[in-house]
């Protein structure tokens, strides 16, 4: 069994969280035409623009600056459209290579967005997840940018 732990960030938002938990979950394809210098791919299984419970989606991501994409493989777990939060468990891609599992969840509350990821690294030795967790964070500043132009 590996180390298990949780990270958890908030940034502030001053387009409301609101705005933030709507493109996450009624539109999350429009996040490739607001983030594309870190965002590449989005595929979800179902037709539709909105995220549900049981939604497999894919992305690929650079996280690092080089010049091979990464992949990450989420099932929805949880929509909680009143606590503007979403459970994404990480269920395939390249960082269950450091990682026996990763939880990943956003809520959003007043102006504020908080991001939680919940993981057991693989060995001890394993870094904490610092770089994919600021992504995240990087992408929801560039959502908060693409509301207040």
């Amino acid at each position: 069994m590996g180390v298990k732990g949780k990270l958890i960030g908030s940034i502030e938002v001053k387009c409301g969280g609101h705005l933030i938990h709507d493109i996450l979950h009624t539109n999350p394809r429009h996040i490739l035409n607001i983030s594309p210098s870190k965002l590449s791919h989005f595929e979800m299984d179902h037709e539709g623009e909105s995220l549900k419970i049981g939604s497999i989606v894919n992305w690929k991501y650079n996280d690092d600056g080089s010049e091979k994409d990464k992949t990450i493989k989420e099932v929805i777990e949880a929509i909680d459209v009143e606590k503007k939060s979403i459970t994404w468990k990480v269920i395939g891609g390249d960082v269950l290579e450091l990682y026996n599992s990763l939880s990943i969840i956003t809520s959003c509350e007043g102006e504020w967005t908080t991001c939680t990821f919940v993981y057991e690294k693989k060995t001890e030795d394993t870094s904490e997840p610092l770089v994919p967790f600021g992504l995240l964070l990087n992408v929801l500043k560039d959502i908060e940018a693409h509301h207040l132009k």
